[in-house]
């Protein structure tokens, strides 16, 4: 089988996870911090906080920027359910804005719409989630020109986007956005297994993100009179949850950020051959932009809807892993009892009744891209 995706794991991977086993720490320790240190200075950001998935970095960011019920956070259909559920598991309530049809990513122009109606309304986001998606950036200057107008926080879903740039500055920099979030799952640019990041510029952001990771308890400090100080001591001074990595973990994600820029140029490599040698008058390729470096986490294309089923079922035949990303999130049956309804997001609906995500990783060979790219032809001619 040729996998969609997978994971790149050399001997100084492997060499870096077996010093941790064999030292002092397998959690809470400083490779923790070493891994941090790095992430923050490979994206210019001020800090990172390492957490146990990208959906436990949604869920804090949302928190630490103030969320809870009677808010209002947006995000886009056109993404894995993560992205919207961290809104919900907070109190808040959810909506979502359509995407552009070429780049899959949100669409600034419904946002502009629906910001300049919800205003009207007095129902404004304090939060807009966007997802880079496929690793491609969205277009982060409008989308902080229009949080400034309209007063709302910004968290990237950056989940695809390690390793991605925007105008020459890498995603997760923040300069443009509140918190960016990264995941570390095995098919992303690097990985820990699981795991997943929170960055962020702002000092205040940072603390919170650190205490609601570790069960919201500081140790060593003195926040009340009611217990003597000593060496044990520490108290909880929030509701906080049980969100960290281990070093393991980190060891493995720290010797892999070593080779991020490697892993980019290969996909990119291979992204290339499939821009070549596709047959471009019979699909619908996402449309990324010159003065940006897209991650290329998934090679996502369009093709006929009627023949959707068809074509992804003659490539699984061939043992190729095809993938649909995403059924949008409205669609789903817990958002339908919300109210959602098939039809509120037409693009993402669109996309989704056309989208096919080729195989695209770094161990993918020769060979397999040539089957791949002779298969789907293949499918795209056959009228049967």
């Amino acid at each position: 089988m040729i996998p969609y995706s997978k994971q790149s794991i050399n001997e100084l991977d492997i060499a870096a996870v077996v010093d941790v086993l064999q030292s002092k720490f397998l959690t809470q320790g400083p490779m923790i911090e070493t891994f941090e240190s790095e992430l923050a200075k490979f994206t210019s950001s001020s800090h990172a906080t390492l957490l146990s998935s990208a959906t436990a970095a949604l869920h804090l960011s949302i928190l630490a920027l103030g969320v809870g019920p009677g808010d209002i956070v947006w995000t886009v259909p056109n993404s894995f359910v993560a992205s919207a559920n961290c809104a919900l598991y907070a109190g808040a309530s959810i909506d979502f804005v359509d995407i552009d049809e070429s780049t899959f990513n949100i669409s600034v122009i419904e946002l502009e719409k629906k910001l300049s109606l919800s205003s009207k309304i007095g129902k404004l986001p304090k939060v807009l989630i966007i997802v880079h998606f496929a690793g491609e950036p969205c277009d982060m200057h409008e989308i902080r020109r229009l949080s400034k107008k309209y007063n709302f926080f910004i968290v990237e879903d950056a989940s695809h986007a390690l390793g991605a740039k925007y105008e020459n500055k890498y995603i997760g920099e923040c300069s443009l956005s509140d918190i960016a979030v990264f995941s570390f799952h095995a098919i992303k640019s690097i990985t820990t297994g699981e795991g997943g990041a929170a960055l962020t510029n702002c000092n205040n952001i940072d603390k919170k993100l650190k205490l609601l990771r570790a069960h919201g308890i500081l140790k060593g400090q003195h926040s009340s009179k009611l217990h003597e100080n000593g060496d044990w001591f520490y108290e909880q001074i929030d509701l906080g949850f049980n969100y960290r990595m281990t070093d393991i973990q980190a060891a493995l994600g720290f010797s892999q950020l070593k080779r991020l820029k490697t892993f980019i140029k290969q996909r990119h490599e291979l992204s290339k051959i499939y821009d070549m040698h596709l047959p471009r008058e019979a699909i619908i390729t996402q449309r990324r932009c010159e003065k940006n470096q897209s991650a290329l986490h998934l090679y996502a294309i369009r093709v006929p809807k009627l023949r959707r089923k068809q074509i992804f079922k003659a490539m699984r035949k061939k043992g190729i892993m095809v993938g649909v990303h995403y059924i949008p999130i409205h669609t789903h049956p817990y958002f339908q009892n919300l109210g959602f309804k098939v039809g509120d997001f037409p693009i993402s609906e669109e996309y989704y009744q056309e989208a096919l995500s080729l195989p695209l990783h770094v161990e993918l060979r020769p060979d397999e891209q040539s089957l791949i790219i002779e298969t789907l032809t293949a499918a795209l001619k056959d009228d049967c």
